[in-house]
């Protein structure tokens, strides 16, 4: 399937989670089996490209397309938790939100010093956890300089943000607005 095609499987939802804002629902996209597969095999010719030795993905949607997208590529996944999740020592970063502050923690053992690792996710708007994400990995001893998303919204800055830390972003498909 086309990016044009998997773009016409998200759903979207007006005035969720609040009004004025346009919410990008994937859960249609993943309930449509080509339509999953085929999101999975471009995130993953995306990964392959950028020398993905591992893919690391954001709680909690990431983890659907990031560990499909390690598998594909026959590599291992990075999942990057909210606090408290994670049975070992971690390491964590906070980062902010619109009101407030949320964070992100990992096993640094979780890559290898130098490892190549690519952040995958279902969206990015902002850019605020993609680039929490990156800042961690690379606190843990990871080189990350690629990500690959479902959607982006643009208009919301978040690969900007993400380019301005040296993470090259791509996307399957973008949305206009919020």
């Amino acid at each position: 399937m086309t990016p044009a095609e998997l773009q016409a499987l998200i759903r979207t939802v007006p005035d969720f989670p609040a009004p004025g804002v346009q919410f990008r629902d994937i859960t249609t996209l993943i309930a449509h089996g080509d339509g999953l597969k085929a999101s999975v095999a471009h995130l993953a010719a995306h990964a392959r490209d950028a020398g993905a030795q591992a893919i690391a993905g954001m709680e909690a949607r990431g983890f659907i397309f990031g560990a499909a997208v390690a598998i594909e590529l026959g590599v291992g996944f990075v999942p990057v938790r909210k606090p408290g999740k994670l049975p070992v020592e971690t390491i964590g970063i906070d980062y902010a939100l619109e009101y407030g502050v949320d964070r992100l923690e990992m096993d640094p053992k979780a890559v290898a010093q130098g490892q190549r690792v690519v952040l995958v996710d279902d969206l990015i708007a902002t850019g605020g956890t993609a680039c929490a994400a990156a800042k961690l990995l690379r606190q843990a001893g990871a080189i990350v300089d690629h990500a690959a998303f479902v959607i982006d919204l643009p208009d919301l800055g978040g690969a900007k943000r993400l380019a301005e830390i040296g993470v090259s972003v791509s996307a399957l498909m973008d949305f206009a607005g919020e």
